[in-house]
């Protein structure tokens, strides 16, 4: 989890390519009408995202139930969205990619093709409530440096 331009579908992806499982980005599962909002500028509000995350917690479920594990990359900025994910969803575990303004919005900038626009970082990074007791890995780091750390964080100790 975190803010948009944090590296969540970056590191997932190679996370559960490392894992040997399912990859998913919840951006691929925003409706329509998600995506159109955040494309013209404006941010989500707790409305917007509820059918959202309670798709991701479905999905999960689905998942978890046939005996699947899966990496979900998604952004769950507050407590209430992390919660509706892993409601009933057992062994999940939260990891927050940190990063400053700055480098996030470095690296916003430095993209193309995705909806959701540099201007709205702040609006996320004001929206985020940081997570007790997750897994809270610094991105400033290199990729391959960030998954060692989840993977020791999650299996190891």
């Amino acid at each position: 989890m975190g803010v948009a331009g944090s590296g969540k579908t970056t590191v997932g992806r190679i996370l559960a390519e490392t894992l040997g499982w399912e990859f998913y980005d919840g951006d691929d599962f925003h409706p329509p009408e998600n995506v159109a909002k955040m494309a013209a500028g404006f941010p989500l509000n707790d409305e917007d995202r509820l059918p959202w995350l309670e798709t991701l917690h479905d999905l999960i479920a689905s998942r978890l139930g046939e005996g699947r594990s899966l990496v979900l990359a998604c952004s769950a900025l507050k407590e209430r969205y992390r919660q509706t994910l892993l409601n009933g969803n057992e062994g999940g575990q939260v990891v927050y990619l940190k990063g400053s303004y700055d480098l996030i919005r470095s690296r916003m900038l430095g993209r193309s093709g995705h909806f959701m626009k540099p201007e709205l970082l702040q609006s996320q990074f004001e929206t985020l409530e940081e997570p007790i007791g997750a897994v809270t890995v610094d991105v400033s780091r290199p990729v391959n440096e960030i998954v060692k750390d989840i993977l020791v964080a999650c299996f190891i100790s």
